[in-house]
């Protein structure tokens, strides 16, 4: 007989394996092995009558929610049960927060084990980590389970009662969520600040001053005894200087005449300023502060530094990487130390171990902050690692190191110089003493590099000291508009505010990213038009639900949830069916939402012009009646960026036509410039019935209409170019240009694909020649795009068709991909420990959800309730069995044959439904 240990994933439990003597088993659920249903197609047949059960919740049975097995984890169920059978205890060894507490709840509630059961909870998967868990194993706490089944509960609720209204009012597919909508508003919020902002334009000087050996620059600071205007004295609002600020603003013209007064004039050095200055290392990474930072310096999103750091964590190389503490264990605080003296020297040891204090709002989890596991620290060097998982582990590494390391001490300082009546101003910073900043300085890669950045030298000067002005210059500068917010400072600002937890902001950004709220371009997170339209309908008929501060305090609820100082049953009933309640919110609602007025969206600057959401994206629109033009906004065009000058530009082509560019000296045919969806391109010629897809040709990136000419149009148009015939083949080589640049291609007909080559930056596509081409043709492939996505692991073949089934690295974490169809990795599952019987159970489970999409948008109806409305915040599931359920739906739907019989029989259901539950909780509380 042996003992059964149940973790999440293949990784964590090979891992844990080689800590456990040989009569422990140890297997893997993969993650949760039930959830509440996704689509129609998951509601068994028996309940499909019931309105309550497309939402997976039963509220008229205390919220009770429908738990159902997914089809991909129906064998993994199987084999844990045939696990179950030889072992004679059962340890459930899940991760130690409310998710890991709900998924060894689920595997009690569907094992239904008659064995003694444990549960085991571990901070970092090493010997002693696991051994000491061994001896400290302890019951299933039930605040915990009660605490994320609200949660789980509350997203469900609030996704799928306002997803439909959306549908309704704006467009099919759209979602709402307890925390992607508020996510969405703060992008939306920083967006409009860009659109109302007026910029103001400022004049200063800069000058070169010498003195033997040293050249140094000096900036203008004041005239006659006013201080310049600089950025932070204007207006946002007005693009003037700020109300009260008395302050110097000077134009061209005065800063030139002020450059011609001053040359030539003796420039004295008047006050010297030395001040010491101390800096402290920051704390230990939390989940938020690591995916900040590993955004900042390895540009990753936090979908990826949350999907290596697991990988990292379940392989024993860090600690548990969901955490809101900063704080180090003993252990931790020795081991790092340790590292200082030996790599750095002990001088470089904080005089006193440093134990930080969480400050963040909401905090919670009693665990450590992440850092590397272990009593001794491996350094990045020595853990074998590559990729991105050195990357993240070696940012980890320096960052908890550095957290013990003495401070860092900096001189500031300030030379004060005089010429005429202007004073000039040049600043300083010497290192006296580097301190952490030899391990790890927040913002650079390199603590070297960013050592040297931080010191700025200045000359040694006294008082009366008269430099050479080498060189002054007048320099103008334009106020900018806030930032948007990277996906960093998303993260920052939703921890600041406590909305949501930090575990979850990465499935956050991926949802509004995936759901078309939120385009990432250039690690900037820019809202669509889509995103203003439910903002603004949800602003106005359910602000509480996009409010930051009612978010927060729902967050603060369901933490009290998990101490047991609020009562999870009162709270959603007040949630969801009270007066206020959010499904009556809806109900009166619903009539007094127009549709045309929510499909609308206003934008400051535009009042004549209507911007719209439609069927095929967002459009702009102005006339009344038969004299209405719409058209489309190309999908590279941003709500900040969509003035009245672009407006006029699309209007013009669609009331005027395109403007000719000229006639194309070979063809004989006008070329057209043009703006589509997009983006700017040139065509030969006009749509006809002989010609429906006349030559079109993108203008290259960074080239505006405006600098299109006749010769640079036919140019454009000269692609694709025929370059010859391939010697091996004898089909057709071209150049042409595309949407990732140029490139030329080998048309291999017979039904095989083509086989392009990106040209190199010393190519030039309208010169090119066939030997040239073939050169590049016989080059490995370099795939972009969604092609470019790395091959992670090939798993085999499929066994219906034998095509290869491979794991790959998108833009939003690893994922299977079998010809079309691709599906995600979930958190818990990892690249190496996937085999591909789970692959093939994934994708089965894709096609089925699917097909039966597919069917219910033939129907035409809106009785299911689809897999875009559910909200990925919360991943967690908890509770309830669908037997009871089931058979209580059984008798009662013998008695649907009237409309009085069939509203007992759902009471009837309900309080059936209700007593099983409160049987079920029992028989789990002494099954403990």
């Amino acid at each position: 007989m042996s003992t059964l240990v149940i973790v999440e994933s293949p990784t964590k439990a090979r891992t844990i394996r080689n800590f456990l003597p040989s009569e422990y088993r140890v297997e893997a659920s993969m993650g949760h092995v039930r959830d509440l249903p996704q689509s129609a197609s998951d509601i068994p047949a028996e309940l499909k009558n019931f309105e309550w059960a497309k939402l997976g919740v039963n509220v008229d049975a205390d919220f009770e929610p429908l738990y159902i097995v997914p089809d991909d984890k129906k064998k993994i169920v199987r084999e844990l049960k045939a696990a179950l059978k030889g072992a004679k205890e059962v340890i459930l060894a899940t991760d130690e927060d409310r998710e890991g507490e709900s998924i060894s709840w689920h595997l009690l509630q569907i094992l239904q084990p008659k064995v003694p059961i444990k549960r085991m909870v571990f901070h970092e998967i090493t010997s002693e980590a696991i051994k000491g868990a061994l001896k400290n194993c302890r019951q299933i706490d039930d605040r915990l389970v009660h605490a994320q089944e609200t949660r789980r509960i509350l997203d469900r609720l609030v996704g799928y009662t306002l997803s439909p209204l959306l549908w309704k009012k704006i467009a099919w597919g759209l979602s709402a969520g307890r925390v992607q909508s508020v996510a969405v508003r703060l992008i939306v919020n920083r967006e409009r600040e860009r659109r109302a902002f007026k910029s103001g334009s400022y004049w200063d000087l800069k000058a070169n001053l010498y003195v033997p050996k040293q050249e140094f620059p000096v900036q203008l600071v004041s005239v006659g005894g006013v201080n310049v205007a600089t950025g932070k004295d204007f207006d946002e609002a007005t693009g003037k200087i700020a109300k009260g600020r008395k302050v110097l603003l000077l134009d061209e013209a005065a800063a030139i005449a002020l450059k011609n007064k001053l040359n030539g004039k003796v420039w004295t050095v008047t006050n010297l300023d030395e001040r010491p200055n101390t800096r402290k290392p920051s704390p230990p990474f939390t989940t938020s502060t690591m995916q900040q930072e590993a955004n900042r310096k390895l540009r990753m999103s936090a979908r990826d530094a949350m999907r290596v750091a697991q990988a990292l964590y379940e392989q024993g190389f860090i600690t548990y990487m969901r955490t809101d503490s900063v704080h180090l264990s003993q252990q931790a605080i020795t081991a790092a130390r340790q590292c200082v003296s030996t790599m750095y020297g002990s001088n470089f040891l904080s005089k006193e171990p440093r134990q930080y204090v969480t400050k963040s709002k909401g905090a919670q989890e009693a665990h450590e902050a992440i850092r590397p596991a272990g009593e001794t620290f491996r350094t990045p060097q020595a853990t074998g690692l590559s990729g991105r998982e050195l990357a993240l582990y070696d940012l980890i590494w320096k960052r908890t190191v550095a957290s013990q390391m003495a401070d860092a001490q900096l001189t500031m300082l300030s030379v004060q110089l005089t010429v005429e009546d202007a004073i000039f101003r040049a600043a300083g910073k010497r290192i006296d003493f580097a301190g952490f900043f030899r391990a790890y300085v927040e913002g650079s890669d390199d603590p070297d590099a960013a050592l040297e950045e931080k010191e700025i030298t200045l000359p040694i000067l006294k008082l009366g000291d008269q430099p050479a002005c080498r060189e002054l210059n007048t320099v103008g500068h334009e106020t900018q508009p806030p930032a948007r917010y990277t996906e960093a400072a998303l993260v920052k600002m939703l921890e600041s505010e406590g909305i949501g937890r930090p575990s979850t902001y990465a499935s956050i950004i991926g949802t509004i990213c995936d759901r078309g709220y939120v385009q990432l371009i250039n690690n900037a997170l820019i809202p669509t038009f889509t995103a203003f339209a439910v903002t603004s309908l949800l602003e106005e008929h359910f602000p509480n639900l996009v409010d930051p501060s009612f978010t927060s305090k729902m967050e603060q609820t369901l933490d009290d949830i998990s101490t047991g100082s609020v009562e999870w049953l009162p709270y959603l009933k007040k949630f969801y069916s009270g007066e206020q309640g959010l499904s009556e919110q809806v109900k009166s609602r619903d009539s007094l939402i127009d549709g045309e007025a929510a499909r609308t969206v206003h934008l400051e600057g535009l009042d004549d012009v209507k911007v719209k959401i439609g069927k095929f994206g967002a459009y702009i629109q102005v006339g009344e009646g038969d004299r209405t033009v719409n058209s489309s906004i190309p999908t590279n065009l941003t709500p900040a960026d969509l003035d009245p000058e672009k407006i006029e530009q699309l209007l013009k082509q669609k009331l005027e036509g395109p403007d000719q560019v000229g006639i194309h000296p070979e063809a004989n045919e006008p070329i057209f410039m043009m703006v589509g969806q997009y983006g700017p391109y040139v065509q030969l010629g006009q749509i006809t019935e002989a010609v429906p897809k006349p030559k079109r040709a993108s203008l290259p990136k960074g080239m505006q209409p405006e600098q299109v000419t006749l010769d640079i149009a036919v140019k454009l148009l000269a692609l694709p170019r025929t370059l010859g015939e391939h010697p091996d083949t004898g089909h057709r080589v071209f150049v042409n240009t595309g949407r990732f640049g140029p490139y030329v291609c080998h048309v291999k007909g017979n039904g095989d694909k083509d086989d392009n080559r990106s040209l190199k930056s010393t190519d030039d596509p309208y010169t090119i020649t066939l030997e040239r081409a073939l050169e590049l043709l016989a080059q490995p492939k370099v795939l972009r795009g969604a092609a470019a996505a790395k091959v992670l692991k090939s798993l085999g073949k499929h066994p219906d068709d034998q095509e290869a089934i491979e794991i790959l690295d998108g833009k939003y974490g690893a994922y299977v991909k079998h010809g079309k169809v691709n599906v995600s990795l979930t958190k818990e599952q990892t690249v190496e420990g996937l085999t591909v019987e789970e692959a093939v159970a994934m994708l089965a489970a894709k096609a089925k959800t699917t097909k039966g999409a597919g069917k219910g948008a033939k129907a035409g109806t809106a009785k299911k309730a689809p897999k875009a409305a559910a909200t990925k915040t919360a991943t967690t599931k908890t509770a309830t069995t669908k037997t009871a359920t089931t058979k209580t739906a059984k008798a009662a739907t013998t008695k649907t044959t009237t409309a009085k019989s069939a509203k007992a029989t759902t009471k009837t259901a309900a309080k059936s439904t209700a007593t099983k539950s409160t049987a079920k909780s029992t028989a789990a509380k002494s099954t403990k």
